[in-house]
Order: C-alpha cells, then sequence, then structure tokens
C-alpha cells in the first residue's frame, strides 16, 4: 500500500522576498506538508504573475499563503483558479487597490533603481519591512538585504510593475469559498491593521490576528 501523499502549501513571498523569508515555516513543518515557494520575479502585471505561479506548482490541489505582494498574488490566484485552492492565508497584506499617492511612491522607487540606486531602495524600506525594536538584530536585518540582493534590481522593478497593475479585489472577497485567514502585523507600517481590515469583513472563516511588523514569518 502506497503511503498518503502530504498535503501541499503554496508560499509566495513578498516584495523583495525570496525563500528565506519562509525558511523557519518550511522547516517547522518538515515531515507533514510539502512546502513550495513560488517565484514571483518573472512578469510585469498580476495576472502574468500568478499565472506564473499556477503553471509551474506542483500540486493539483493546495493551501496557499502569501505575504504583501504574496497576497496579493494569491488573491490573483484564487481569482483564476478557485478550485485549487483549499486553504487561504493572507498576511500583511490588503485587497484594494493602490491610492495615487501609493502608486507614486512606487514609482519613486522604481526611479531610484533605475537611477543605479537599488542598494538605496532596500536600505530606505528596512524601517517599513520590520518593527523598530527589530532594526538592531544585526542577523534579522542581514536576511533581509540579502534577499533584496537575491531578487535583484530588474526583478525587484517588475515586482513594483505586477503591484501597480493590480485591480481593486475588496469586491471579490465575499465569493472566496474555502476556509482563510488573514493575519496582520499590529504595527505594520506599510499595511496598516486598518488597511487590512476590509480584507476578513464579517466572514466566520476569516479570523484576523495579530503579529508585529510587516515580515511576521521573520519578525516574530
Amino acid at each position: 500500500m502506497s503511503r498518503r501523499a502530504k498535503p501541499g502549501l503554496v508560499l509566495v513571498p513578498g516584495l523583495l522576498c525570496d525563500a528565506l523569508l519562509w525558511q523557519a515555516q518550511i522547516e517547522a513543518l518538515e515531515g507533514r506538508i510539502e512546502c513550495w515557494v513560488a517565484d514571483h520575479t518573472r512578469s510585469e502585471t498580476m495576472a502574468g504573475v500568478a499565472a506564473d505561479v499556477l503553471r509551474e506548482v506542483p500540486f493539483e490541489r493546495f493551501a496557499l499563503a502569501g505575504l504583501s505582494m504574496g497576497g496579493y498574488v494569491a488573491l490573483e490566484i484564487m481569482r483564476q483558479a478557485p478550485g485549487r485552492v483549499s486553504r487561504l492565508a493572507l498576511l500583511d497584506t490588503g485587497a484594494r487597490a493602490d491610492t495615487p499617492e501609493q502608486l507614486a511612491k512606487r514609482e519613486g522607487l522604481i526611479s531610484l533603481a533605475t537611477r543605479g540606486r537599488f542598494i538605496g531602495v532596500a536600505q530606505a524600506l528596512l524601517p517599513l519591512l520590520l518593527h523598530r525594536s527589530r532594526l538592531g538584530d544585526s542577523e534579522l536585518v542581514s536576511t533581509v538585504k540579502q534577499m533584496a540582493v537575491n531578487i535583484g534590481k530588474d526583478a525587484f522593478i517588475r515586482q513594483e510593475r505586477a503591484i501597480m497593475s493590480r485591480i481593486d479585489s475588496l469586491p471579490f472577497l465575499p465569493g472566496i469559498a474555502c476556509p482563510a485567514l488573514v493575519l496582520c502585523g499590529r504595527q505594520d507600517a506599510l499595511t496598516p491593521v486598518e488597511r487590512q481590515r476590509g480584507n476578513g469583513s464579517s466572514d466566520p472563516r476569516r479570523s484576523p490576528a495579530r503579529a508585529r511588523g510587516l515580515r511576521p514569518s521573520l519578525d516574530a
């Protein structure tokens, strides 16, 4: 008799993040859950990023977790292939499209990176990505910076373009049929709790929780 296959879990990192973001979770789930980290760096539209993930994911049906940009990707995956997702976790993310102010800030970061100051982008984002009490943690800060280096300038620009292309998913949320979790950092500077409250609606399957910063898988 063949052994039952382990459940599959697709993990989608945030902006300027890679598999290092999920390392602790992957290690904790080893032997029980088959984890797979999506590559979200190749397309310049959110629809394209989600299609990339769906084309390469090694599971027919899977649980899905996305953090920040990864949450935007997860919502687009739900839009394109809802029947393949058994459970959904949206971490420090939002369902609304960017405001004009947010779009302008992203254009500014793209301009900074294009002018050869990509390392400055990662440095400027640090206080927004990590809780202020963790900015002195050299190992944590080094991990965040290393992920940015791993992603690189060109992929960062594609990621920002994809984020800017996403549509407002708030009207889409009530139609999500699978069990879902919404978890947010209490002091998330990029996606404040007030902005994330709309992700949960009043559906009892969606349970807002509290962590610390924007990277709860690292900053806990």
